[in-house]
């Protein structure tokens, strides 16, 4: 709900007013409800209050406890107020108006450097303890609000953002390139495989998961809070997961309505998105509110290229949700004259670094921004739903079934599946096969498998050592985890914080600009918690995948969206069609860019020399997915990145 800001001297040297103005006067870019600062000589906290919650109306914040002697600063929503509530004994008068950020407080006052581990929610806090000359700061377990800092010798800093940072004399604008160096070779959409890394050389960031203490000159990093999968919950039928799941979601989605404004989500025709609105609509329902959903399609003229289970435009299936759940006031935009090349600039000011979702940045910006517009305070969504809440992939767990020679579930199984989602009942057995057993593969490789191009000039890999850093933290020269299944994928998705760090950064600085906070059920510590507990039988049976989600929306969802295994919604794929005005722009800074010295000390030349030869194609729509015309794009991005250190 705020950006935050603290500068600290143990030297006990005075924060200058200036250094003050300058991380406060730097925030000023972004719409506040309130600002205001705490400053007693050697110590600075400051916020820039955006009020969401009911709570925050008018909060006191910096907050400071005369009793405890101690000092917050917060960017946070925390869903579990009751539990806190009750484990902490808050006087029963005080909470219904306490502000989360005091409860943070409570928590710190109780349980110390182990209080992160009783929050639950989207937070990033700092705590000045004034009795033990500590500084304190944590991150919530995915990393949702972001947290940078500079710590040096005598010197601390923190900010929500990176810029206000900057500001202070004792900071250079450098280039890490430790950080760029990761950001070319790691793959995904992921950023780095060291987490407190940012593109800025001496600012770090707080990683997920993690919080942070400063104690004169030592800085101390730890770990809070690791998701495992080991032990699975027994329960005694299908229903009784079902009901498990429903009442464990609900609560999720039922945290994140608490605002004073409107409540939207965004929403596709999938599974995921749909049953976050639905379980959000029954309860807004309930004191006649509506629910806004904000719905993205392609423009008229695209021509869809893709494969006939691609659906690039969902309306069909939108519509048939929002009729369904009813309650909803839905909006769809096509967003017919923006484009990934001309919102470059915009999205690395936002940013504040390079980004690799430029096929949906336009977009996903654009959703903020129409959201704002219609006074939403709460954007829900349902981004973490593929390892959560819709996991379960058929043909993975018929491979497991497969090595347990259990041939008759198997078989039974396929049976089911090909009367779902088509084709022969046998016609898979021979990709089961190579799922379950990899040593087909190499030894009868279907065609040439697809190997990712590497990005990265080979001198400037040398030089930082990045690959023996991607090995040390198991991963491969490709840039992904060396894992043998989808089930090994899954661990390493929740052990390994830097997996979360770039659609986090997004979507908490797009909050700021906008003013409304994006919330992720899906994404609720206690729903993972739950989904990782479920055995796998309960994911995959009687030939449908992502089963339980599939069961537990049965009555919330229609069933040509429920039921739906034939078609998958794709989003993205116009976006090399929404660039024919600027074509001819894009391949003349390309140009430019092939033959800039400095740039190509990072990046590959002979890679780019040898993609830029696509466009003697002209421009061709259908190549979208093309890996070419990726590197071209993601090149410009790091480019004009690079550039503005100059």
């Amino acid at each position: 709900m705020s950006a935050i800001a603290c500068i600290y001297h143990s030297n006990k040297e005075p924060v200058s007013i200036e250094h003050i103005n300058g991380m406060m006067g730097s925030l000023q870019q972004y719409p506040a409800d309130d600002v205001q600062v705490w400053h007693k000589e050697n110590v600075f906290l400051g916020c820039h209050a955006q009020w969401i919650t009911p709570e925050s109306i008018g909060e006191q914040l910096p907050y400071y406890d005369y009793k405890r002697q101690l000092v917050i600063t917060a960017d946070a929503i925390i869903d579990n107020r009751k539990e806190l509530f009750d484990l902490l004994q808050v006087d029963y008068r005080m909470r219904k108006n306490m502000p989360d950020s005091q409860l943070i407080l409570l928590a710190y006052d109780r349980w110390g450097e182990d209080s992160p581990k009783y929050l639950v929610g989207d937070f990033a806090f700092i705590i000045w303890d004034e009795k033990k000359q500590t500084l304190f700061g944590a991150r919530d377990f995915s990393g949702t609000r972001t947290l940078y800092y500079y710590h040096h010798l005598q010197k601390s800093a923190f900010c929500t953002t990176i810029m206000p940072l900057l500001t202070l004399p004792y900071l250079k604008k450098q280039l890490n390139e430790q950080w760029l160096a990761e950001y070319l070779v790691v793959g995904g959409m992921v950023d780095t495989v060291d987490d407190s890394l940012t593109p800025y050389k001496n600012i770090n960031q707080v990683p997920p998961s993690h919080s942070i203490t400063i104690t004169g000159e030592k800085e101390k990093l730890k770990r809070y809070c690791t998701l495992q999968s080991d032990k699975k919950i027994k329960l005694k039928s299908d229903g009784e997961y079902v009901e498990a799941f429903q009442e464990v979601f609900q609560r999720a989605v039922d945290s994140r309505l608490r605002t004073h404004l409107n409540v939207g989500a965004q929403l596709s025709g999938g599974l995921d998105s749909g049953a976050v609105v639905s379980f959000a609509a029954k309860t807004l329902g309930k004191e006649n509110n509506l629910l806004h959903t904000f719905s993205y399609m392609p423009p008229r003229d695209f021509k869809d290229f893709t494969p006939k289970y691609f659906i690039p435009d969902e309306r069909e299936y939108i519509k048939s949700t929002v009729n369904y759940v009813g309650g909803i006031k839905d909006h769809y935009y096509d967003f017919e004259e923006k484009n990934s090349y001309s919102e470059i600039d915009e999205l690395l000011e936002i940013m504040e670094m390079p980004y690799k979702f430029f096929e949906n940045s336009f977009w996903l910006k654009g959703m903020f921004e129409k959201a704002n517009e219609e006074g939403v305070g709460i954007l829900l969504n349902g981004d973490r739903g593929n390892f959560t809440v819709s996991w379960g992939s058929a043909l993975d767990y018929y491979s497991i079934l497969l090595k347990k020679m259990k041939w008759i579930s198997l078989f039974q199984e396929l049976n089911q599946y090909s009367q779902n989602a088509g084709g022969a009942r046998l016609g898979r057995v021979p990709d089961i096969a190579r799922i379950g057993f990899p040593i087909i593969d190499k030894l009868f490789p279907q065609g040439k498998p697809f190997q990712r191009p590497k990005h990265i000039n080979p001198e400037f890999a040398l030089r930082t050592n990045v690959y023996s850093k991607f090995k040390k933290n198991g991963f491969n020269q490709e840039g992904w985890f060396t894992t043998s299944s989808i089930y090994e994928e899954r661990k390493r998705h929740f052990e390994h914080t830097s997996l979360w760090n770039a659609g986090n950064t997004l979507s908490s600085k797009l909050s700021l600009r906008y003013s409304l906070w994006k919330r992720d059920p899906t994404n609720d510590i206690r729903v993972i918690k739950f989904c990782l507990s479920v055995p796998e039988d309960q994911y995959v049976q009687n030939g449908v995948d992502r089963a339980l989600i599939r069961r537990s929306t049965e009555k919330f969802l229609p069933d040509e969206v429920r039921l739906n295994q034939k078609f998958r919604g794709v989003q993205g794929v116009d976006w090399v069609h929404r660039m024919t005005r600027v074509w001819g722009d894009f391949r003349e800074e390309l140009q430019v860019l092939s033959k800039d010295k400095k740039i190509l000390e990072f990046l590959d030349s002979n890679l780019i020399k040898k993609s830029l030869l696509i466009f003697e194609q002209g421009h061709r729509p259908e190549l979208a997915t093309n890996s070419d015309y990726k590197i071209l794009m993601r090149s410009i991005i790091i480019y004009r990145f690079i550039n503005n250190f100059n």
